[in-house]
């Protein structure tokens, strides 16, 4: 138990915890896939992770400055606490929270510290708490690669998928896509928008049909058509629906039967606005899917995008890609050290 749990009860309320649980149980449904934009001019990784990070940079930036002053500050327990206090705020969770704050307490306390200083050691911490070696898409030797994408209604799935086909018909790859979702009419409409301006073959099923028929349809068109790419949709489902859940170990049978080593990825799209619940969905799908990389979106539009610390401390999961905007063309491959320089860019574009 580290040193600040005690101050728990001031950082996480019970409000909040039922505010996280209440948008689990009855999550928005995806919005419908956005007009096609004009072509915009490339951007570099660092600037499109500032771009998306920018409402957590502003949250983290401004509050430590704020609680240092121009003077600066004596290290001292009232000062850890309102640290505390402040990286709560960004959602990276009670674990990290305190790791930054025993560290600042070690090299620090009973010292006058500046701004800078405490930006230069939490962003030093944070760079060890998310150290991974990249991870990109492992894309099979031969054949078509299968990525079987899961996770919550409204956490962003369709389109992250819409993304990720985006980003491999950039490549040059021809790309099959499978509307697994058969249980909601509104995720196939708009995966076939999604296919049309992508660029790539759409499978589909009937709808309330069988998710691992049209997994299987996929699998056979992209190995009969030489598609370098299936992306199988499955059906949006709660992490704690144990039938559901069960139904993912078909998809995976059948695509397997198929394809010995397929799927080939398993990707949780996590809703990074969904802040601490992301944590128990990532629980929840690594132990029914066997998820190898997360994806994780909508961080463009939240404040918590802290919630990418815990994630990579608690499980043993790859953050793949982050979704940093609406367009087809805003999903970034995930880079350890750019995330933690955007979030000390003081929330600039």
């Amino acid at each position: 138990m580290g040193l600040f749990d005690r101050f728990k009860s001031k950082s996480e309320t019970p409000a909040t915890e039922a505010s996280d649980a209440a948008q689990v149980q009855q999550p928005a449904p995806e919005a419908a896939a956005p007009e096609a934009a004009a072509p915009a001019e490339k951007e570099g990784l660092l600037a499109r992770f500032k771009r998306g990070l920018k409402r957590t940079a502003q949250l983290l930036n401004t509050d430590i400055r704020d609680l240092l002053k121009q003077e600066g500050r004596l290290v001292n327990d009232d000062f850890l606490r309102d640290l505390f206090a402040i990286l709560i705020r960004t959602d990276m969770g009670m674990g990290p929270a305190n790791l930054i704050c025993e560290q600042v307490r070690a090299d620090s306390r009973g010292r006058v510290v500046q701004t800078e200083e405490i930006l230069q050691a939490i962003r030093v911490k944070l760079l060890e708490l998310l150290a991974q070696p990249e991870q990109p898409i492992a894309f099979a030797a031969a054949g078509p690669t299968v990525i079987m994408v899961v996770g919550v209604n409204g956490s962003g799935k369709t389109t992250s998928i819409a993304k990720l086909a985006r980003l491999f018909r950039d490549q040059g790859k021809r790309v099959i896509l499978g509307a697994g979702d058969t249980y909601r009419a509104a995720a196939t409409e708009q995966l076939t928008v999604w296919a049309e301006r992508v660029g790539a073959e759409l499978v589909k099923g009937e709808p309330n049909g069988d998710p691992a028929s049209v997994a299987h349809r996929a699998v056979a068109q992209a190995l009969e058509s030489g598609a370098e790419v299936c992306i199988v949709d499955t059906a949006g489902r709660l992490q704690t629906q144990a039938n559901l859940m069960n139904q993912l170990s078909k998809i995976r049978k059948v695509i397997a039967r198929q394809i010995p080593e397929a799927p080939h990825e398993i990707l949780l799209v996590l809703d990074a606005t969904a802040g601490q619940n992301g944590i128990s969905q990532a629980k929840g799908f690594s132990d029914a899917a066997g998820c190898t990389g997360i994806v994780l979106a909508k961080l463009d539009g939240t404040a918590k995008g802290g919630v990418v610390i815990p994630i990579r401390q608690q499980f043993n999961i790859p953050v793949k890609y982050v979704g940093i905007g609406e367009k087809a063309e805003d999903l970034a491959l995930f880079n350890p050290a750019q995330f933690v320089d955007a979030l000390f860019a003081g929330g600039e574009a």
